[in-house]
């Protein structure tokens, strides 16, 4: 059950007894590093703001950020790696489904949901290669099988490659939702004699233990625990979402939760907690697909599609009603006492009695040791060899990366328009845009991470990743303004893996306070390794931004005729020319050095002047440099906008934090160069663009047709993965 003997002896003082079978059950799950978040918490109180929506108010699921009008967003991100491990389509799809529902229970509309994935490479024909492109294909399929037919598009995300993921793929969900500030629900159940209302699809045997399966280390007997992974219904969960919404309306409904990891447990017992209260639970009225369940199998068995409420005495037909009339399952199976305690029936006999804040707030925290590991100080002291391929054949190379080529062998898997509110898709800028209904404002999402960066310097690549994806919507039009995050790592009892995640925290919250972005949601996996060693570590950085103005977002592609231009901050210290942990030394086989730290302070600014230039009209197009430099930036550019471009500029393939490449139609830069100078900001003239085109040219350094960057870029994906290719697991 993944309890160590001390957290055992705690158990039995809290009791003052032996707990039974279910009781201990119970206690397994909801103290798992999953649930409880044991080696975490103490470092997550950094993010004053994520510790307020873990456990203040109510608001546990995610974290709500105003936007004006009276319209709100929240929005969070879970992991699903080790299902997704053992049963790639299931495993993504019930994650998918997951994220969905937390956001549901704030009372949010659920508008568009964002996926972070990780897998080993993708290239070669060795069993491991062919089991990488099984997993990569089957998560992908999952994502969209029940995204697509959830009727939530999938707006956003990303995907790399490496081979530390190659035993346990990261598969991170992201869900945004909107919701009238009004109307915010509550998971803290209330009211002597309300009573407690199962909703959704019947109870079974799949998922148990799900929770202390993801709390653990995956190894050669992962396969056998299949059962773990819940099975997915995603026509269910959408009239889920629709009854919900209404039922919500009635005001009938007191308080509301997902029944997500930990099942029946996690719902009743936060619910109770959360409200300082305890229930009473009849099973018996558990609607299930097996008679013979036993109540330690009902109470953690993880079935999908699954919500538990609390509803005013005597108004609980009002919310039975709405659920059934939607064809779903409603059933009274308990109600709320003020007592403090929950006690759990099954065949009228008590199957477990205990206070839900023991299982809730008193699970064991640990600070284990943590140690500097000697490769960082060897990164910091390497010194990159000179590049001795030329910058055509090195930019191909790039493009044709599977961590840089063009993703729409996966996006267009998506559905990316259902609810018509997208307003900029995947590819056509650096973040997703969607426009709300009801006022003319409209955000900007994306979700972003460089597990390399962050192995190598974890609280540079922690800020770093950050400022990436402030940058990421801020080129859009959008302030950025709050973050969720998924923090993705290794065992936390090795004194390496602490470390990395100790700094790596550090760094998101530097940048989280200096950009002005609380972190107000989020995620922690631990145990994300294999027989191969444990994954980079990866955290993962969800950004919000908000355009006062949806009409004037802006994406990456330049239209017409014009110029470009280089808007960059000053940056403090450039170690080992901006190629430490890059993209660029990666594809020339060598990984080592440490990444280049941002000017946070430049960077905030750079996110300032974006927008202000895109809501004064000043620039047209803009494309932050990111992986391979500003020689990538450029023709990603180019291939989106179809068009030629001729500009003279040096440090290439340099990954240097804080550049972004603007265009505009017309030769004029004076306004927007005044701003940039007002701000502390470096600005350079590139040269043009030119639809009429078809050449791609950088400082004589690089001629090349267009057509041959499109070819590198586009169809290196599509050939790994090609029907004789992908092969079986």
């Amino acid at each position: 059950m993944g309890l160590n003997e001390f957290e055992y002896s705690r158990i039995v003082e809290l009791m003052g007894r032996e707990p039974n079978l279910t009781e201990l059950g119970m206690f397994a799950v909801m103290w798992s590093e999953h649930c409880g978040y044991k080696y975490s918490r103490p470092v997550l109180a950094l993010f004053a703001k994520y510790k307020q929506a873990m456990e203040g108010s109510g608001l546990e699921n995610a974290g709500i950020v105003d936007i004006g009008d009276g319209i709100g967003i929240t929005m969070k991100v879970e992991s699903h790696n080790h299902p997704s491990a053992v049963e790639p389509y299931q495993g993504a799809a019930t994650g998918v489904g997951g994220i969905i529902r937390d956001i549901l229970t704030m009372g949010a509309r659920p508008i568009a949901c964002l996926n972070s994935l990780r897998f080993g490479p993708i290239e070669g024909d060795s069993a491991e290669a062919i089991r990488n492109r099984y997993l990569f294909e089957h998560v992908v399929a999952g994502i969209g099988g029940y995204g697509n037919c959830v009727g939530v598009p999938t707006v956003a995300g990303e995907v790399n490659f490496h081979p530390r993921y190659s035993g346990n793929p990261l598969v991170n969900a992201m869900c945004v939702g909107v919701l009238d500030l009004s109307e915010v629900t509550t998971a803290a159940a209330s009211g002597d004699g309300n009573p407690v209302i199962y909703i959704g699809s019947a109870t079974g045997k799949d998922g148990i233990h799900g929770a202390t399966f993801a709390s653990e280390a995956l190894d050669e007997e992962s396969e056998a625990k299949r059962p773990n992974v819940q099975i997915g219904d995603p026509f269910a969960e959408k009239l889920l979402i629709e009854a919900t919404l209404e039922a919500l309306k009635t005001g009938a409904i007191v308080a509301i939760q997902d029944m997500g990891a930990a099942g029946l447990t996690c719902s009743t017992i936060e619910m109770s907690a959360k409200g300082n209260v305890g229930m009473d639970i009849d099973l018996d009225k558990v609607p299930m697909r097996e008679s013979d369940m036993t109540a330690y199998e009902l109470m953690l068995s993880e079935s999908q599609e699954r919500m538990l409420a609390v509803a005013v005495l005597g108004r609980e037909d009002e919310v039975l009603r709405v659920f059934r009339k939607w064809g779903l399952r409603a059933e009274v199976i308990g109600w709320v006492n003020e007592e403090g305690e929950t006690v759990v029936r099954r065949h009228g006999e008590v199957a477990a009695r205990l206070t839900a804040r023991w299982l809730a707030d008193m699970c064991p925290t640990y600070s284990p040791a943590f140690e500097v590991p000697a490769y960082f100080e060897s990164a910091k002291a390497f010194v990159p060899p000179e590049i001795t391929m030329e910058p055509k054949e090195l930019l191909l190379k790039l493009l044709a990366s599977p961590n840089i080529a063009s993703k729409k062998w996966v996006t267009e898997q998506y559905d990316q328009t259902v609810q018509t509110q997208t307003a900029l898709k995947c590819g056509e800028g650096d973040a997703a845009v969607l426009a709300i209904r009801g006022s003319k404002k409209g955000i900007a999402v994306k979700i972003d991470g460089n597990g390399r960066q962050i192995y190598y310097d974890p609280f540079v690549g922690g800020a770093l990743a950050v400022c990436e994806a402030a940058r990421n919507v801020a080129c859009t039009g959008a302030k950025p303004v709050a973050v969720t995050d998924g923090l993705n790592f290794g065992n936390p009892q090795k004194p390496h893996v602490y470390w990395q995640f100790k700094e790596a925290i550090r760094g998101i919250a530097e940048a989280c306070e200096i950009m002005d972005t609380p972190v107000i949601s989020g995620n922690v996996s631990f145990y994300n390794e294999s027989e191969l060693g444990e994954v980079l570590p990866t955290p993962l950085i969800g950004m919000l931004g908000i355009i006062e103005d949806v009409n004037k977002r802006t994406g990456m592609s330049p239209k017409g005729s014009g110029s470009l231009a280089l808007v960059s901050t000053p940056l403090h210290n450039t170690p080992q020319l901006g190629l430490g942990a890059s993209e660029t030394l990666a594809v020339l086989g060598i990984e080592n050095g440490v990444p280049v730290p941002p000017n946070l302070y430049g960077e905030k600014g750079l996110c300032r002047v974006l927008v202000e230039a895109v809501s004064r009209g000043l620039i047209e197009c803009a494309h932050d440099c990111a992986e391979g430099g500003l020689a990538v930036a450029l023709a990603e550019m180019a291939i989106s906008g179809n068009c030629g471009i001729d500009v003279k500029a040096g440090d290439l393939f340099s990954e240097l934090p804080g550049r972004v490449i603007v265009g505009k139609c017309g030769q004029n830069w004076q306004e927007f160069q005044l701003l940039c100078e007002e701000s502390g900001l470096q600005f350079e003239e590139l040269g043009t663009f030119d639809e009429a085109s078809s050449r791609f040219q950088v400082s004589g350094a690089i001629e090349i047709e267009l057509s041959e960057l499109k070819c590198a870029y586009d169809d290196a994906i599509p050939h790994l993965m090609s029907s004789e290719r992908v092969g079986k697991k």
